[in-house]
């Protein structure tokens, strides 16, 4: 193995530990009171989505749905009642109001004909005033009749709405009672685990209440925990990494707990592959915390043979030899190890099969 002496950042780690769990969990809640009939799946049971945990009582909701069906049929009834009332009185209304119109109008006539007759002396002056007066009466009248059967109209249509309205209000009340009624059958919205069902067969439940806690296995997330003396290397946002079997993972701190328990911080640790596939439920996984990092530093890559110390020689190749340079280390991460002095920039390293402790005495090596 060939490793390259280069330039970048290295963090200097605080080591602690923590433990695998799932990022979120999937709470169901009851969307209607009820009773529990049946438990499929108890707590501990794994589950994928789609999969039946436990079964409601539906004999209420069945029979709110009845109820409903039932007031509905007698709106919808009343709704057809008003608009054939509406219709026939729509009718009255205009028939009156041509009728009116034709007392007017022969009124008029009337008063056409007197007129001419006044002239030649064959009615009376007064006969003609009294005919105004009936025309300008019936006119009122007209008038009056035509604001009365305004009002009229904007009654049936007040009532036609207000029953439309309370349809709306019951068709969507009844959707909303047989989305319930599918959901007496409560199954698990995706893969997981069981953590707890809310309630025992043949307990009641209310709306709202939780019927089901699943842990979401797409997801995870480390709850981590440190010594209180070191606290003040764990601040919300500080980059950290997951170190276990051959794997480190890249995260950073999210809530840090203010309370102090048996001498240690909580937190929890959000990772970068959150969904890796090593990532397994009450894993313990040892945490680097970057206590602090230096900028364009001299580093190699860390490697298994460097796991147990750091390396106090390498072997630098050079003109078909790999010749041993004596080392100083600084800060050590799961990826890097500092090379404070004994190499530079760009020396290419022979990382030998045998291992370093094997060739302590030997000063240099034949590549070929």
């Amino acid at each position: 193995m060939i490793l390259t002496v280069e330039r970048g950042k290295i963090i200097n780690p605080v080591k602690t530990s923590g433990v695998v769990e799932p990022e979120s969990e999937v709470l169901i809640r009851c969307n209607y009171p009820s009773t529990i009939k049946k438990i499929i799946k108890e707590p501990g049971s794994g589950v994928q989505a789609g999969d039946l945990i436990l079964v409601l009582d539906d004999q209420q909701i069945k029979s709110d749905i009845e109820n409903i069906q039932d007031q509905l049929s007698i709106k919808k009834n009343s709704l057809e009642k008003n608009n054939l009332a509406e219709s026939s009185t729509k009718i009255d209304l205009k028939y009156n109001e041509d009728v009116k119109k034709l007392n007017i109008t022969s009124l008029k006539s009337q008063l056409s004909d007197e007129e001419q007759l006044v002239e030649v002396g064959g009615i009376s002056p007064a006969k003609i005033e009294k005919t105004k007066q009936e025309i300008a009466l019936a006119e009122k009248e007209l008038l009056t009749l035509k604001e009365k059967n305004s009002i009229r109209i904007k009654q049936l249509r007040a009532e036609e709405e207000g029953l439309l309205l309370g349809i709306e209000i019951q068709e969507k009340d009844l959707k909303d009672k047989f989305m319930g009624l599918e959901q007496t059958n409560v199954r698990s919205q995706s893969s997981g685990i069981v953590l707890a069902i809310g309630g025992k067969t043949g307990e009641k439940v209310s709306k709202d209440q939780v019927l089901v806690r699943i842990s979401d296995l797409s997801s995870f997330k480390i709850s981590g925990s440190i010594e209180e003396k070191m606290a003040d290397f764990v601040k919300t946002g500080t980059p950290i990494y997951a170190v276990f079997e051959d794997t480190t993972l890249y995260g950073h701190i999210g809530i840090v707990s203010p309370v102090v328990e048996n001498g240690k911080i909580q937190f929890n640790v959000h990772l970068e592959e959150r969904s890796h596939p090593k990532l397994i439920p009450h894993q313990n996984i040892e945490l680097w915390v970057a206590k602090n990092f230096k900028e364009n530093a001299l580093r190699i890559k860390n490697i298994p043979q460097f796991e147990k110390e750091n390396p106090e020689f390498l072997y630098v190749y050079s003109d078909g030899k790999a010749i041993k340079h004596r080392i100083s280390t600084g800060y050590r991460s799961p990826n890097y190890i500092e090379i404070s002095d004994g190499v530079k920039e760009g020396d290419q390293i022979i990382v030998p099969l045998a291992g370093y402790n094997q060739l302590k005495s030997i000063s240099e090596i034949s590549v070929k």
